[in-house]
């Protein structure tokens, strides 16, 4: 017998006064988009109310936990057939996705499944605080997403507009095309401003990564004063609004002739990009041994032999990190070359910007889509080495 059947037979079905308000209420939630869909955001709530609480009794009071199975196909068909005569092939997807949630949710909360993880003890407020957390963090997680899931599609319209057409909702073939990627591909204008960025990301990087490996080492060390103070200058440029930098760094650049120049950019982007590396590089050398250096010392290894031969291999996950940090800040960041640049160094977040004020070119969705999936590949590599990290400093199983 599961847990599941050990807490469903111990504690019965769920008092009807207390699951089908509750399911009611999850189904006036979902009936919110729908009816806003729709153009009728209050009878959507109050249709999915009555229809997931009609649901409930029939499928906790009438059917049981011996109908479950035929009760959930059941739900599923009904949210299909819904979906897909209020919004066809696009209705239809969403119709199973709700119908297997709720088919799902009903007998989790009818059933009492809800606490078969949980320890026996908890009273009903710390059941409920158990869940709210999850959900509440679950909805700041769709609200950060959605705009990025929003933009990949629309990457794909075959037609120059910023929004979904009808042949796009209807799954119509026809309403799809790669002519936005094959313009960003082909473009002069968008070619030059990817080969700009390329051409500055990664030497911004490397300086990043150099200056601020030496900076995080150096204030590793123990004996080094006012080290507070100093930390708090270096990463100040993360944050200090981006457009006070911005404005301070053309004012300076100005006098030294850097406005405007390759190496201007290089070095505003450096700039930006070694508080990340600062960052990273400091909670590496937390784990750090320092008997390590000490033996290569008494060993006779210089400060350069030891820092390459000993401490970089340990702290070296740490390093790229920072430095993959350190290339998303410059191949990403617009406002600061909006300030010291040219049109001769236009970035492709500078075209992006362009393309969205002067000209509402929909190539735009294109590059966001690449430069997402770049970002989502960085990041990935970056969790990567932090958990190999851990794992070489033996916070974590091998």
């Amino acid at each position: 017998m599961s847990v599941s059947d050990i807490v469903i037979t111990s504690t019965g079905k769920k008092d009807p006064s207390f699951t089908i308000p509750v399911i009611a209420a999850a189904g006036a939630f979902a009936g919110i988009f729908v009816g806003a869909a729709q153009g009728s955001t209050l009878l959507g709530i109050v249709g999915g109310a009555i229809l997931l609480a009609i649901l409930a009794f029939l499928c906790i009071e009438k059917l049981g936990r011996d109908g479950e199975k035929m009760a959930r196909w059941g739900i599923l068909a009904l949210f299909a057939v819904g979906g897909f005569a209020f919004g066809a092939v696009a209705g239809l997807v969403v119709g199973l996705l709700f119908g297997w949630f709720f088919g799902w949710f009903i007998y989790w909360i009818g059933f009492n499944r809800y606490r078969a993880h949980l320890v026996p003890y908890l009273t009903p407020g710390q059941v409920l605080w158990h869940y709210s957390f999850r959900v509440i963090c679950g909805a700041i997680f769709v609200f950060l997403i959605t705009p990025i899931i929003v933009v990949m599609p629309l990457s794909f319209n075959a037609e120059d507009f910023f929004t979904f057409t009808p042949e796009m909702l209807r799954f119509d073939p026809e309403g799809y095309s790669l002519k936005h990627y094959r313009d960003f591909f082909t473009n002069p204008e968008w070619t030059s401003a990817v080969w700009n960025s390329l051409k500055i990301a990664p030497v911004a990087t490397f300086i990043s990564v150099s200056l601020g490996t030496l900076a995080a080492i150096g204030l590793s060390q123990s004996h080094v004063p006012g080290k507070r103070a100093i930390m708090a200058i270096l990463i100040s440029p993360m944050i200090v609004p981006l457009i006070i930098s911005a404005t301070g760094m053309y004012f300076f650049y100005s006098k030294i002739g850097l406005v405007g120049t390759y190496w201007g950019i290089v070095l505003a982007h450096a700039v930006l990009g070694i508080p990340f590396v600062i960052i990273t590089v400091t909670a590496t050398l937390v784990g750090f041994d320092r008997s390590l250096t000490r033996a290569a010392a008494n060993m006779g290894a210089n400060p350069v032999t030891t820092f390459f031969r000993v401490q970089m291999p340990l702290i070296l996950p740490g390093v790229i990190s920072g430095g993959l940090f350190a290339f998303i800040t410059s191949f990403d960041e617009v406002v600061v070359v909006l300030f010291i640049g040219s049109a001769e160094l236009q970035t492709l977040p500078w075209q992006m910007f362009t393309g969205l004020r002067e000209q509402i070119s929909p190539t735009i969705l294109a590059a966001a889509t690449v430069l997402v999936s770049i970002s989502i590949v960085l990041l990935a590599m970056v969790e990567m080495l932090r958990r190999r990290s851990e794992r070489l400093r033996g916070m974590s199983p091998g």
